[in-house]
């Protein structure tokens, strides 16, 4: 499911000619902008509601170079869903293509902001989210889901 499109903006290349990495964070960020327009939470709804996503944790892989004037796209896995919590995948990718130019695994929380405190998404909200999450049940699991950052232990 494309959630995001963006260009590379001239600002976000670095002095070798790749985005710059705070960008790719960025991308993402845009990209769960858009996906709480699209469960509903857009200005509109969070004002109505006084509910919003806060990003819990975020893994981000840097697996190609992105150039300036790159034409991307952001593409959503839905991971796993409880009462409050949304576990999700997007993936980069060059507009149209297959290749994967970062990934970015993220666990949001759905919270009131009057505290802020977490709360159970709306009963519309989560069965919007279920629908997605069950029509994307039988896709391969994103290899870069649930990585740990190390590096291998030194041989004797």
């Amino acid at each position: 499911m494309i959630i995001h499109r963006t260009a590379v903006a001239p600002e976000w290349v670095d002095y070798n000619g790749h985005l710059r990495d705070a960008y790719y964070l960025l991308i993402f960020s845009h990209a769960s902008d858009a996906l709480m327009d699209a469960m509903g939470l857009d200005a509109a709804g969070r004002a109505a509601s006084g509910h919003s996503l806060f990003t819990l944790e975020c893994h981000l892989n840097f697996l190609h170079e992105v150039k300036a004037d790159a034409q991307l796209e952001v593409r959503v896995r839905f991971l796993a869903l409880d009462a409050k919590r949304l576990h999700l995948h997007f993936g980069l990718h060059h507009q149209g293509q297959a290749d994967l130019l970062a990934a970015s695994e993220q666990l949001l929380l759905h919270v009131h902001l009057d505290g802020p405190r977490s709360a159970p998404f709306a009963p519309r909200v989560h069965d919007w989210l279920a629908t997605r999450l069950a029509a994307q049940r039988d896709e391969p699991w994103p290899e870069h889901v649930g990585r740990v950052i190390g590096l291998p232990p030194p041989r004797p």
